[in-house]
């Protein structure tokens, strides 16, 4: 793998959201390599067969098999994969779910966009972030991405 290539992984169970998160994604013009998984627990056997791991996973919070959050637990609990940055990206935020991803581990919730530009740049946000240092002095303000209300 390419140390300067970004390995990201959407887990998503709609297609359409699928491609236009790739879409959204190719314009930002970093270099990447992104692989998809239709569900959690495509999701789970992906990592548990990988030998590299993505440096983000875009985890929907809804999806048949395993859901997000299922799997951010299991992320979350497993000495392979519990450093690795998790994006949960969804379009239900209810106070409850995003509550729960926040105590479960997830470093940032995402509430989806429908429009190209707004998911641009939400997605150029989250890219451009050193997670290194952001997760010790993670919060509740700066936890959630939201765009609808700004």
């Amino acid at each position: 793998m390419d140390p300067e290539k970004l390995y990201i992984l959407l887990a998503e169970d709609d297609q359409d959201d699928r491609l236009f998160f790739k879409k959204v994604f190719d314009s930002l013009k970093i270099k990447h390599t992104l692989d998809m998984c239709e569900d959690g627990d495509e999701l789970m056997a992906y990592l548990d067969d990988s030998n590299i791991l993505p440096h983000i996973i875009f985890l929907d919070v809804n999806m048949p098999g395993r859901s997000g959050m299922e799997c951010l637990k299991a992320i979350r609990s497993s000495t392979k994969l519990r450093e690795t940055t998790v994006a949960m990206y969804s379009s239900l935020s209810s106070r409850e779910t995003i509550e729960d991803a926040f105590i479960s581990g997830a470093n940032v919730f995402i509430k989806k966009p429908n429009e190209f530009d707004e998911l641009r740049k939400i997605l150029k946000e989250v890219m451009y972030i050193n997670w290194q240092y952001v997760t010790d002095g993670m919060n509740r303000e700066n936890y959630m991405i939201n765009y609808y209300n700004t």
